[in-house]
């Protein structure tokens, strides 16, 4: 496969939509966090509908505490192979570091909206869940959703690289989060960037300037913050 192409822009918006309005994101600004958004699922959208039996991929995040609190209707939170049902009474779910997890919307009922604040700690890596890093994997799931593309398992691990976050393995083999990292950092970033895969693109990022820097601390991929 390719290296992917973005087909339409986002880059300059407060607001994201994705999958044809089915997923909204408005970013927030939050002095203590590396990012904070407010996510909306329109639960009864066809295009979810259509998704509710494929889930994101269970992945890890090293150096940063995820948050999750729901305002309204429900949300799975999978940590651990354990799913957990988040709603208004739950408070503010805490996902630590290393630990394996995904989120996604609840089974169909009669709800059709839930609102959740999606948050993370800072860290001093370069690498890191971000607002940068979110854009561009909103993006490249809607690309793919929405223009039939086929999931590029090179682009993906690119993209989560450059966010701090790990495709978990099975839980059998040893020391599988190492072997993640070590796989993503060489495949994702090294070999992906001599082969072309970004792990930003320009028509996907507001802050265009710190995804180069990002992409500059990297001998792979520095020439995509030249382009």
């Amino acid at each position: 496969m390719a290296p992917t192409k973005p087909t339409f822009t986002t880059a300059g918006q407060a607001v994201i939509s994705a999958f044809e309005g089915a997923i909204t994101t408005t970013f927030l600004k939050h002095p203590k966090k590396a990012f904070a958004f407010l996510v909306e699922f329109n639960c009864h959208h066809p295009r979810l509908l259509a998704l509710a039996d494929k889930k994101p991929p269970m992945h890890f995040h090293p150096y940063q505490t995820e948050y999750m609190e729901v305002l309204e209707g429900r949300l799975t939170v999978e940590a651990e192979g354990v799913q957990n049902i988040l709603t208004p009474e739950s408070g503010v779910f805490a996902v630590k570091p290393w630990t394996n997890h995904r989120l996604y919307p609840p089974p169909v009922t009669d709800e059709i909206i839930t609102k959740f604040i999606l948050s993370g700690s800072d860290t001093a890596e370069s690498y890191k869940m971000d607002g940068v890093f979110f854009q561009n994997w909103y993006g490249y799931q809607d690309q793919v959703v929405l223009k039939g593309e086929k999931i590029d398992l090179l682009q993906v691990m690119s993209m989560f690289d450059a966010g701090g976050s790990y495709l978990s393995l099975p839980w059998y083999i040893p020391f599988s989060r190492t072997i993640s990292m070590a796989m993503s950092i060489f495949l994702g970033r090294w070999v992906g960037g001599l082969l072309g895969y970004q792990p930003f693109y320009k028509e996907w990022t507001n802050e265009w300037d710190i995804a180069c820097e990002k992409m500059s601390e990297s001998s792979f991929q520095k020439r995509f913050a030249r382009s």
